[in-house]
């Protein structure tokens, strides 16, 4: 059995440890409030933009022309991966890893595979297995509209100068602080839905539908990576905040288990000490 100061330093460290998950804990789910009212306000205007140019481009006067609907033979593909920039978050980012190389490797194995990170762990792994033509870890940081348009208009023009046949987003999607569902998203090109599968609108177009179309396009791409961003974002606070939690709980566990080894240590040192003073006034005694 270890001796009372050995147990008395490891109840010092597994106390401290347990004060930095707590914190951390209490942080993230400050943070993940605020990531998940954004996320929330923001689904209903993507996914009722999505849509409406479904119902807009399923017509037989759709824009067939668009470039970000050409669907070509697929020989290069771009990957983009949005991780996190910090650990501490359980298998967040590995689900996300996990994903793309199975992507790589499997999915698009006859073709040739480049990813764009978001979040320095991803970035870390990938480029160890696969080529990454830029990380973007900043993103994570400012989540700022502007910045990551820029990002989507910069991937945009890749695919239509033929640079890409496909692009793919891999992102955690964030369904409450304890789970997160890897998402797998085709970004470009746009497939059309067929039109019985899209709900009929009577609308009034204006100048006319195949402009309207190819103005929204550009939009809704750009909030599709916004979206997967600010997906990403709650899924981690939660998949962290979920994290530290157990973390805590299990150092507690841990502290009251070697808080009850300490305390048998000690009740058999002192009992030791009372057996040899008996002993001894026995002796002295005999």
């Amino acid at each position: 059995m270890a001796n009372l100061k050995e147990i008395r330093n490891r109840i010092a460290s597994v106390s401290s440890t347990m004060q930095i998950t707590s914190a951390m804990k209490m942080v993230s789910a400050a943070k993940l409030k605020k990531a998940q009212d954004a996320i929330t306000a923001m689904r209903p205007y993507a996914n009722k933009l999505t849509t409406l140019i479904q119902n807009l481009s399923s017509a037989d006067t759709g824009d067939q022309k668009n470039p970000y609907t050409q669907v070509r033979p697929i020989k290069k593909v771009l990957l983009v991966a949005i991780t996190s920039n910090r650990g501490l978050c359980g298998a967040f980012n590995a689900n996300v890893i996990k994903a793309a190389l199975d992507q790589a490797k499997n999915q698009y194995a006859d073709a040739t595979v480049e990813v764009i990170t978001i979040g320095k762990k991803g970035g870390d792994i990938l480029s160890k297995t696969l080529t990454v033509k830029g990380a973007h870890n900043e993103l994570l940081d400012s989540s700022s509209y502007a910045e990551t348009a820029a990002l989507a208009q910069e991937i945009m023009d890749d695919f239509t100068a033929g640079h890409y046949d496909k692009v793919v987003l891999l992102y955690n999607q964030f369904k409450n602080a304890a789970t997160q569902i890897v998402n797998i998203e085709d970004y470009l090109p746009i497939v059309y839905q067929d039109s019985n599968e899209t709900e009929a609108g009577d609308y009034i177009y204006e100048p006319n539908q195949q402009e309207i179309v190819s103005e929204l396009l550009p939009k809704s791409l750009k909030m599709q990576l916004f979206k997967a961003l600010r997906d990403s974002l709650a899924g981690e606070h939660g998949a962290r905040m979920t994290a530290m939690h157990k973390a805590t709980d299990n150092a507690t566990e841990l502290r009251d288990q070697l808080k009850l080894t300490y305390n048998k240590a000690r009740q058999a040192a002192i009992t030791n000490e009372i057996l040899e003073i008996v002993g001894g006034a026995e002796a002295l005694n005999g």
